[in-house]
Formats: structure tokens, sequence, C-alpha cells
């Protein structure tokens, strides 16, 4: 197994990545004139999770989301003490990624923050739906020693694609605490903040248990 300073750095330059160029293509996206609209945001975000899945996957599973991480640890595939230095050098990922986007595209559309119009309880549910959608494939096509290997980062990156053609115009499709805490601390815009964490862990922790139960994955636990 790679050591674990090796996978955080992973995680945390797979973090960075993600958050800097999938919130600049939201910022471009409003600074141009909206050329590539919803499908094109949604597919950017779809392709950049397959990419990074494949760049990463053999170092640290490429989980670059705190909400997956507590996943994987609820059915046993990450020791206890391995979630909190994941989860930080996650949160210290998106962060450096979107200063970057700050410092290189200015503070135009909120750094591609998310944000929602909808009352707490459905923003909620909407988050939850995705998280859970997406947890479900980590768990069939990651997970799971059946699925031949390759399938993840385009399940992963499918899932992330139809999550935010359906949930991003709601919730702006998060589905990871991360990705919303980055653009938050360089802006200075806590709004609903503790949603993009609650309801993303809720979503995947429910998913993970509902897969591990429905027999997948089949191998045991991490001692």
């Amino acid at each position: 197994m790679t050591p674990l300073s090796r996978r955080l750095i992973a995680e945390l330059l797979g973090t960075l990545l993600l958050v800097a160029f999938g919130t600049a293509s939201v910022v471009v996206n409003a600074q141009q004139g909206a050329p590539l609209g919803l499908g094109g945001i949604a597919l950017t975000w779809g392709a950049l999770v397959a990419v990074l899945v494949y760049a990463f996957g053999n170092l640290s599973g490429t989980q670059i989301n705190p909400a997956v991480t507590v996943g994987l640890w609820s059915v046993g595939r990450l020791p206890r003490g391995e979630v909190l230095p994941h989860v930080v050098a996650q949160v210290i990922g998106a962060s450096i990624g979107s200063f970057a986007v700050l410092w290189l595209l200015g503070d135009s559309h909120g750094l591609g923050a998310t944000t929602t119009a909808l009352d707490p309880a459905r923003a909620f549910a909407v988050e939850f739906a995705a998280s859970f959608l997406l947890m479900a494939c980590v768990m069939g096509a990651g997970v799971d020693e059946r699925t031949p290997r390759g399938f993840v980062a385009l399940g992963a990156g499918m899932a992330v694609m139809l999550d935010v053609f359906v949930a991003g115009p709601l919730t702006g499709a998060s589905m990871n605490p991360a990705r919303s805490f980055g653009p938050a601390l360089a802006m200075g815009a806590w709004t609903m903040q503790w949603l993009y964490w609650a309801a993303p862990i809720a979503g995947m922790l429910a998913a993970a248990q509902v897969m591990q139960r429905l027999g997948s994955p089949p191998n045991g636990p991490l001692p």
C-alpha cells in the first residue's frame, strides 16, 4: 500500500485540481456569456472526476471528498485514524484551488460557490439524493472487487455529470463538503455551509450502508 504521506499528498493535489478546474469552468462560463451552459458544466465536472480517478486512483483511491472518506470508513474500508488526515488534506487542497481561481479570474460569480434558493429541508433532500447516487456508484464500481478495474472512473464521472444536470440548478450539486468549503473560505461567504457538510455526509453514509447490506463489497472490512 502507498504510504499515508503520499496518499495524503495525492488527496490534497486531487482536491485542489477538482475545485480549481471545476469552479473555474463555472466562473469562465459566467464571464464569457454562458457558452458552456448547464450541459457543458455538467460534462466538465464529470470528465474532471474521471480524469482525476485515473490520475490518482492507484495512489489514494481518489476520494477527494470528505463525505466519500467518511462513507468508506463507515464500512471498514478506511482505518479510523486516517479519516481526519484525509479530510484535512482535502479541505486544504480545495482551499488552495479556490484561492488560485480567485487570483486568476477574480471574484465574479462567487467563485462558483454552491448556493441554493430552496428552503433548507428541500435543499438537504436534493444534496442527500445526489450524494447517495454518487456513493452508490463508488461502492458498486470502486469498492466491490467483482467489478473490473477501470470502471470506477467512468461510473463516478457519469454519476457526477448526472447529478450536476439535475441538482446543479437547485443547490449547485456539491456532493462534496470540501468543494463547497473552498469557495466559501476564499469569498468569506458561509451561507448554508452547514448544509453542504451535513447532507453529503448523510447521503454517502446511507448509500455505503445500503450497498454494504445488499452484498457489495463481498470482501471483509479492513483490520
